[in-house]
């Protein structure tokens, strides 16, 4: 059994267990792999999971889940949040974890307590969340390098495990307490998931706004080439802004704001709003809420606050 963790020098080669083989569970065994590492068995019940599982990690025999417990010293528990408590029971009642046995869960906004059982038969354990997506691509493995991995763990042993596997695989450890899972997790969503709706709300609005495009689009039917590749040409509009924006906030902060609610231009605020309605209320009411933060964040002028939120506005004078 590897001294791995307690003398705090990694092994040459960890045999690794994998419940289960999607996106998430075999980019990380993926990671292990080129690391020296060998993923000997995974849990693949649906077929998606069993392409993935073909591709990425083509030695690693299916199994089921006790069996892939047995034939790892180190267990990567890669299900989602509301399934890890059932699995983690199931593996106990059958005798799967083990004195010496490292077991890894990687979901986001639960901490180390769910593994509790594991920790009492004498295994290492640590909840290691990486801050990344996952698509099923081939980028997958290639985007962990340099992703930080948020670290909660029981005691000292298994944070050492845990910051050892995550500097392997050439990320950064990032310590979480057991009661601040669901804040960190609820951070990553609401960056990243809701980045990805801002930006089809937003790709949808400029398709809608073309008044030509090749092909013979014209305006206010941005569907007349097809409506996809209006929005591709769309995306493609925003990229250069949109890629400037976020390397701007990721600098400096809110000084990066730029754009009327900043600037307390109300009038133009207006026209926004009544020009996405006539689009997608949805998106109009999305622009909305984002402004008045916007406005929050940056001091906006009263002007713009009683143009987004006057029933607000009317209760705080």
């Amino acid at each position: 059994m590897s001294e791995f963790g307690v003398t705090g020098t990694p092994p040459a080669r960890l045999s690794v267990g994998l419940i289960s083989a999607g996106r998430v569970g075999t980019a990380i065994g993926a990671a292990l792999e080129r690391r020296g590492h060998v993923v000997a068995a995974a849990v693949a019940r649906s077929e998606s999971s069993r392409d993935l599982l073909a591709r990425r990690l083509p030695e690693a025999r299916p199994a089921d889940p006790a069996a892939v417990a047995e034939a790892g010293e180190l267990l990567i528990l890669a299900v989602p949040d509301s399934a890890l408590a059932g699995i983690v029971a199931e593996l106990a009642e059958a005798g799967a974890f083990r004195p010496g046995h490292i077991v890894v869960h990687v979901a986001g906004a639960v901490g180390a307590d769910v593994l509790r059982p594991a920790a009492e038969a004498g295994a290492v354990v640590v909840a290691a969340h990486p801050a990344m997506t996952f698509t099923g691509g081939e980028a997958d493995v290639d985007r962990m390098e340099g992703c930080s991995w948020a670290l909660t763990a029981p005691d000292e042993t298994g944070l050492v495990v845990g910051q050892m596997l995550v500097m392997e695989m050439g990320g950064l450890p990032v310590t979480v307490a057991e009661s601040r899972r669901a804040l960190y997790h609820a951070a990553l969503a609401h960056g990243a998931n809701h980045l990805v709706t801002l930006v089809g709300d937003a790709a949808e609005a400029l398709a809608a706004s073309f008044s030509v495009l090749p092909g013979g689009a014209v305006d206010g039917d941005p569907d007349g080439m097809g409506g996809q590749d209006a929005r591709a040409l769309a995306r493609r509009t925003l990229e250069p802004l949109l890629r400037a924006a976020l390397d701007n906030v990721l600098a400096s902060g809110d000084s990066a704001l730029t754009g009327p609610v900043m600037r307390g231009d109300a009038v133009t605020v207006s026209r926004h709003l009544d020009a996405l309605e006539h689009v997608d209320g949805g998106i109009a009411d999305g622009y909305r809420v984002l402004a008045l933060r916007t406005a929050d964040r940056c001091g906006a002028g009263r002007d713009v606050t009683d143009l987004l939120a006057p029933d607000l506005t009317e209760q705080l004078r």
